[in-house]
């Protein structure tokens, strides 16, 4: 191998050193945003609701358990309406321009608080509505003793 190759093949040598990045930069690079959630986060919300609807537990056992497909529907019904009850929360306590990530991380909690108790009252209220329009259950039979 020739001296000319070997030149060649090797990176230039550089007189500076890379600086590092400061602890400044890396933080202003590391925001995140509390509201509004993420479609994952959001989805994630309904899967959990048809899942609340559907298996037992104490909402199926006192008011009755819901069909996949119901549920389904439901459930992305619920959350779009606590997600936008949310958001009207938001943008009349903070404002229109708050909610593209300009916001607190207080401001966040608090709206995120608004959106799941919304989520909450409104599957409490699909049970108990659909709770009554449900036939009675049959009574248990009385057994006789002699």
């Amino acid at each position: 191998m020739s001296e000319t190759e070997s030149t060649v093949m090797d990176p230039p040598k550089s007189e500076e050193t890379p600086k590092e990045e400061t602890s400044s930069t890396v933080t202003d690079s590391l925001s995140f945003n509390i509201w509004p959630p993420t479609n994952r986060t959001r989805d994630a919300v309904v899967l959990r609701l048809v899942e609340t609807l559907t298996t037992d537990t104490v909402l199926s056992k006192r008011y009755g358990s819901v069909s996949t497909e119901e549920a389904e529907e439901s459930a992305r019904l619920i959350e779009q309406e606590a997600f936008s009850a949310a958001q009207t929360e938001h943008e009349s306590r903070f404002g229109s321009g708050s909610g593209s990530g300009s916001n607190s991380v207080e401001e966040g909690i608090e709206i995120l608080q608004v959106y799941s108790k919304e989520v909450s009252r409104r599957m409490l209220e699909f049970a108990k509505s659909r709770a009554e329009k449900a036939p009675p259950a049959p009574a248990p039979a009385e057994v006789e003793t002699e």
